[in-house]
C-alpha cells in the first residue's frame, strides 16, 4: 500500500510503527457553527482511509479532536450572551448528527481541547525548560529558529517567510524575539474563558492543542497525521516543531492532506454567497449522496461542487442501490438454493473486480477508481443474475457489492419505504405514548421514522412530517 506523503512529496510504501496497528490523528473542526461542506471533505476522506486500513486487517486507533476554545467560539458566545462552553457543546452535538448522516464512523477518541489544558501546560513548560519557548508579560512564544528543521513539511524557508508575508506574523511583534515566533499561551481578555497557568490566567494557542492531544491518546510517535491542505502551514508545521522539540523524536511518519473544495469553480466564501453547510445540503440530498460525490475524485485533487455534479453522484449511487435491491428481490424469489458449476465459475470471476478495487485503494486511496471497480461489478451482476439464478449466487453478488461499498462508507441497501398510512399510524402511536408519558417509546418511534427518512416536527398545530 502506497501513501502520498506531503513531507517527502512522493508516494511511499506504508510501513506501520507497530505491525498490524495504525495510529492516526486527524485535525477536527472548530465548533462555533454547523459544519460546512469544506469541513466534510477531510471527515469523509480520512474516515474512508481508516475503513480501508480496517478492511486490510489493521487495528486503527483513530483520534480526531474538537477545537472547543477559539476566538470564533468566544465571539459567537458573546453575540448570543451565553458561555463559550454552551456554544461548543451545541455544535459538537450538531456536528455528530451530520457525521452520522455522512456515515462517518465515531473516532476511537474525540478529545476536547478544554479537557486537556493541564497536559498542554506541561508540554509548554517542557519547551521552556529545553530553550524552545520563552515567556513575555504572561504570553509564551515558541522560538521558531531554535527548531532547525522548521519548514520541512511546507517546504518553506524561514527567511523568505519573514520578508515576504507579514500576514503570517502574530500580534505582539514588539514582545517577540523574532517576528515568526508563534504563541503557545496567551493571557485572558475581558469576557474570555481562562485557565490558571504558571505564566498567566489565559488559554492555549491553537497549535499546542493538537500536539498534546495526539501525544496523550496516540503516544509520542504516530503513523499518520492528516487534515486539509490549508493546515500544512502554519498549523501542522508548528505541531511538528512543538512535538519534536518536546519529545525528541519524529512526530509522524506520514502526512496526508486533502485538496480544497470549490463551489461552481470558485473558492467557497460567505461573501460570495456560495457557502453551504452540510445541514443545508441534507435538506435537498441524502448525505450518502454527498459522501459518494466527495469520493468520486481523488482526495488530493481539487473538487468542484455543483448541483449538476451532485445530481450525477445521486444517479451513480442510485445505480448501485437499484442493483443491490434487484439482487435482494432475486434472492427472495429464487427457485433454487445451491450454486451451479457455471455460477461457481462466474463468482470466481468477481475476484477480478475485488482486485481492481484493492489496487485502486492501495495506490494512495484512489476512491474514484475504486468506485469504477464497484460499477463494473454492478454491471457484471446485472448481466449474469436473473430469475433463473440460485439464491446462493445472487446473495454472494449482493454481499460482495455491499462489502466493497461499505469500505467507502457507502450504504447501498435500499431504505424500506413507508406508506403515508404507516407513517400516520406510527405518529398516532407516538402521540399516545407521549400522553402516557412513555417518552422512551415516543423517542424510539421518532428515531425509527428518522432512520426511514421521515422527519417529524412538533408544532402548536400538531405533528408535521416530511421525507428527508
Amino acid at each position: 500500500m502506497k501513501l502520498y506523503n506531503t513531507m517527502s512529496k512522493q508516494k511511499e510504501e506504508f510501513v506501520p510503527l507497530e505491525e498490524g496497528k495504525v495510529k492516526m490523528y486527524v485535525c477536527g473542526p472548530t465548533v462555533y457553527n454547523f459544519i460546512h461542506i469544506g469541513n466534510a471533505r477531510p471527515m469523509i476522506v480520512f474516515d474512508t482511509v481508516r475503513r480501508y486500513f480496517e478492511y486490510k486487517g489493521f487495528d486503527v486507533n483513530f483520534v480526531s479532536n474538537f477545537t472547543d476554545v477559539d476566538d470564533k467560539i468566544i465571539k459567537k458566545a458573546n453575540e448570543e450572551g451565553v458561555t463559550a462552553e454552551e456554544i461548543s457543546k451545541r455544535y459538537i452535538a450538531e456536528c455528530k448528527k451530520d457525521m452520522d448522516g455522512m456515515n462517518v464512523k465515531p473516532a476511537t477518541k474525540n478529545p476536547l481541547a478544554t479537557e486537556e489544558i493541564g497536559g498542554m501546560i506541561e508540554m509548554i513548560q517542557s519547551l521552556i525548560d529545553k530553550g524552545y519557548a520563552y515567556e513575555k508579560n504572561g504570553t509564551v512564544y515558541y522560538r521558531t529558529r531554535q527548531f532547525k528543521e522548521y519548514g520541512k513539511l511546507s517546504h518553506k524557508n524561514l527567511d523568505d517567510l519573514r520578508s515576504g508575508n507579514r500576514s503570517l506574523l502574530v500580534s505582539g511583534e514588539d514582545e517577540k524575539e523574532d517576528p515568526l515566533d508563534f504563541v503557545l499561551w496567551k493571557p485572558k481578555k475581558e469576557g474570555e474563558p481562562a485557565w490558571e497557568s504558571p505564566w498567566s490566567e489565559g488559554r492555549p494557542g491553537w497549535h499546542i492543542e493538537c500536539s498534546e492531544m495526539s501525544k496523550k491518546y496516540l503516544g509520542e510517535q504516530i503513523d499518520i497525521h492528516a487534515g486539509g491542505e490549508d493546515l500544512v502551514f502554519p498549523h501542522h508545521e508548528n505541531e511538528i516543531a512543538q512535538s519534536e522539540a518536546a519529545n525528541g523524536k519524529e512526530f509522524a511518519k506520514y502526512w496526508l492532506h486533502n485538496a480544497f473544495l470549490n463551489i461552481d469553480n470558485r473558492k467557497m466564501s460567505k461573501s460570495l454567497g456560495n457557502f453551504f453547510t452540510v445541514r443545508e445540503i441534507s435538506e435537498k440530498y441524502d448525505l450518502q449522496v454527498l459522501r459518494f460525490f466527495m469520493l468520486s475524485a481523488h482526495y488530493r485533487s481539487p473538487l468542484n461542487f455543483s448541483s449538476d455534479l451532485m445530481e450525477a453522484a445521486k444517479s451513480g449511487l442510485d445505480r448501485i442501490i437499484t442493483a443491490t435491491d434487484n439482487l435482494k428481490f432475486l434472492a427472495d424469489n429464487a427457485k433454487t438454493e445451491t450454486l451451479t458449476d457455471i455460477e461457481d465459475d462466474a463468482l470466481t470471476k468477481t475476484q477480478n473486480y475485488v482486485a481492481a478495487f484493492e489496487k485502486a485503494m492501495d495506490d494512495d486511496f484512489n476512491t474514484a477508481d475504486a468506485i469504477a471497480a464497484i460499477f463494473d461489478l454492478v454491471k457484471y451482476a446485472n448481466t449474469t443474475a436473473n430469475g433463473d439464478s440460485s439464491k446462493a449466487y445472487v446473495t454472494a453478488l449482493y454481499e460482495l457489492i455491499v462489502k466493497l461499498a461499505d469500505v467507502l462508507g457507502i450504504v447501498v441497501e435500499k431504505k424500506e419505504e413507508l406508506l403515508d398510512a404507516d407513517i400516520e399510524a406510527l405518529i398516532q402511536e407516538r402521540q399516545a405514548a407521549r400522553k402516557e408519558r412513555n417518552f422512551a417509546r415516543a423517542d424510539e418511534i421518532r428515531d425509527e421514522l428518522l432512520a426511514k427518512g421521515i422527519i417529524l416536527e412538533d408544532t402548536r398545530e400538531g405533528v408535521k412530517w416530511k421525507r428527508a
